[in-house]
């Protein structure tokens, strides 16, 4: 069986073929258009230069209804209220299964990737924003809605930095990667980080997380201290996830996955503080995603065979 999933990001298509097992045989890569009618376009565009294909699956940013209308999606311009399943099963005469691509991305990893067998656990994807799913008794918990694991707009901070959601002291804007870039240039501002602020060609403003996980491997003092506030934050939603949900599992993805040595002592220290109750309790296991950036595309192409 011959099972393609197409993940939509703010920039680019991946569209791939998977196999029996979620190996990918095939891909294919597209720009991503501007407005709702190029958006179907390019979609019906992969879907035909993936080859055939028995099932298909579509992994969309932003607020995704279980019937797979993209209500919201900031990084997709043009595209709101769009009921991208309907115009697709038109377009190509099939049905096909759409969702979030963060949903997707962690039915990926709990099924061929890290969760692999786990009945309970959270996936969490710190990337541009933060993301996620929620796999519950063996099962993709979506909510009443399918809008659940907007982890990132958990508010931490009422009156923390602001979001461009309009609110303030959501989660993703201290612990995706603008968080880690934030921090560092909060440490100029303060005097230090001078070896970040020189990685970065001098200017503040340019200072990205790359520069401040560079000083990190280099032994930088300010750089560390960067990298510890950071895991406090993650560990802050984390452990309110943890206290809400019970998992027996933490999978993180995105950009964290690809350097987790330099992350992995300080959020499970902050986690081990922060716990409610953390010497009555088993800890969840903290586990960073496998599947790197084909996580949600292999999703998409699991998803028909989880709705």
């Amino acid at each position: 069986m011959r099972r393609a999933g197409i993940d939509v990001g703010g920039t680019k298509f991946l569209g791939v073929i998977v196999d029996e097992s979620g190996s990918v045989i095939s891909e294919v890569r597209r720009p991503t258009p501007n407005g709702a009618p190029a958006l179907i376009d390019a979609l019906v565009a992969v879907a035909g230069d993936l080859g055939p294909w028995d099932s298909l699956g579509i992994g969309m940013p932003g607020l995704i209804t279980r019937d797979g209308i993209v209500r919201s999606s900031p990084h997709l311009t043009g595209v709101h209220d769009l009921d991208v399943r309907r115009e697709l099963a038109g377009a190509l005469g099939r049905e096909v299964s759409v969702d979030n691509d963060a949903t997707c991305a962690a039915l990926a990893e709990w099924q061929v990737g890290a969760g692999r067998g786990v009945e309970d656990l959270v996936v969490v994807t710190l990337g541009t924003g933060i993301g996620g799913g929620i796999v519950a008794g063996g099962h993709l918990w979506r909510g009443t809605n399918g809008f659940a694991g907007e982890f990132g707009h958990m508010v931490i901070d009422p009156e923390g930095l602001e979001c461009p959601c309009g609110r303030r002291g959501c989660w993703e804007r201290y612990a995706a990667g603008s968080g880690l870039a934030q921090l560092g240039r909060d440490l100029v501002a303060e005097g230090r980080g001078a070896r970040i602020l020189d990685l970065a060609g001098g200017s503040a403003a340019a200072i990205r997380g790359e520069h401040v996980q560079q000083a990190t491997r280099e032994g930088d003092s300010d750089a560390l201290e960067a990298v510890d506030r950071f895991g406090r934050w993650v560990a802050l939603g984390l452990v309110n996830l943890a206290n809400s949900l019970d998992p027996a599992m933490f999978v993180l993805g995105g950009g964290i996955a690809a350097t987790p040595e330099l992350y992995v002592g300080s959020i499970t220290r902050w986690f081990s503080a922060l716990l409610y109750a953390p010497d009555r309790r088993p800890h969840p296991t903290l586990t960073f995603a496998q599947l790197g950036e084909y996580a949600g595309a292999i999703g998409a192409a699991l998803l028909p065979a989880h709705t």
